[in-house]
């Protein structure tokens, strides 16, 4: 049972951390842009449509998160763990993601954007659109 107060109640990394660690899972919309949440365990977690552009995830915990539509534009990703992850739509675009896992994380080639250069079926990514 999510409290529907909580997510407006996330404004800074202790915030999220404390709701995390209380079992909340749910943190879809958040807004923590600019924010240094590296080394966060977030595993598991809804952040769909959070907006964490610019924020520093460096060496996190992002695996089977499901962060679709959510928008990191030049987050750092250096070394985060986003295996599994869903980033149907996610906006990466100027998003460092050096060492990065990305193995398995879902994706839709037509509205997830990733930075320059990077190629999601080098990284071992699943596309949720069979080939046609």
């Amino acid at each position: 049972m999510t409290d529907p107060k909580a997510i407006s109640e996330i404004l800074s990394r202790d915030d999220l951390v404390t709701a995390y660690q209380a079992g909340q899972r749910t943190f879809s919309g958040v807004s923590l842009a600019e924010t240094d949440i590296s080394g966060i365990d977030l595993k598991g977690a809804d952040l769909s449509y959070a907006e964490l552009n610019g924020a520093n995830l460096a060496q996190a915990n992002l695996r089977g998160c499901d962060l679709s539509y959510a928008s990191l534009r030049e987050a750092d990703l250096t070394e985060a763990d986003l295996r599994g992850a869903m980033l149907i739509g996610t906006d990466l675009r100027q998003a460092t993601v050096t060492e990065a896992n990305f193995h398995d994380a879902d994706y839709d080639p037509t509205e997830t954007h990733f930075p320059a250069g990077f190629d999601p079926v080098q990284a071992e990514m699943k596309s949720d659109r069979a080939d046609s």
